[in-house]
């Protein structure tokens, strides 16, 4: 056996996959779901993109995995419709709670302001700056 440096996507995914059985293995059956990508997308009269939200949705929660609204349109209320839109998703399938991360030079005080609560901190990472880690519980 040797460890090696050089691999492909398919070891990449194989290694994820190997994961991702494992845990299956682990719970029972009433708490699995699939894995679904989820996205909302702000477009213009064009159809260009200028926000958007994604997320990753199993387990009976959602994680966000990122959050952008065009710089022009900030502050606008964009980005709390965005957040909304996937909240009243992950309400509708079910999910006990959604979480995140995000860094300080982010958006830690919007998702404060929205109802998410900071459960970690990486203070210094990257350095200078911290890292957030924040969930909203959607039911008791």
């Amino acid at each position: 056996m040797r460890i090696v440096d050089n691999w492909t996507r398919e070891d990449y995914d194989l290694v994820k996959k190997k994961v991702i059985e494992h845990n299956m293995e682990q719970l029972p059956d009433h708490i699995k779901t699939a894995n679904e990508t989820i996205g909302f997308m702000l477009k213009d009269e064009e159809g260009i993109v200028k926000g958007g939200i994604t997320g990753n949705m199993f387990w009976y929660h959602m994680h966000i995995d990122f959050l952008w609204v065009d710089k022009s349109l900030r502050g606008k209320g964009y980005g709390r419709e965005l957040l909304r839109k996937l909240e009243e998703f992950a309400v509708e399938s079910e999910c006990r709670l959604i979480y995140l991360d995000t860094f300080s030079f982010q958006a830690p005080d919007f998702y404060q302001n929205n109802g998410y609560q900071v459960f970690g901190v990486i203070e210094d990472h990257p350095e200078g700056f911290n890292q957030y880690f924040l969930q909203k519980r959607l039911t008791e």
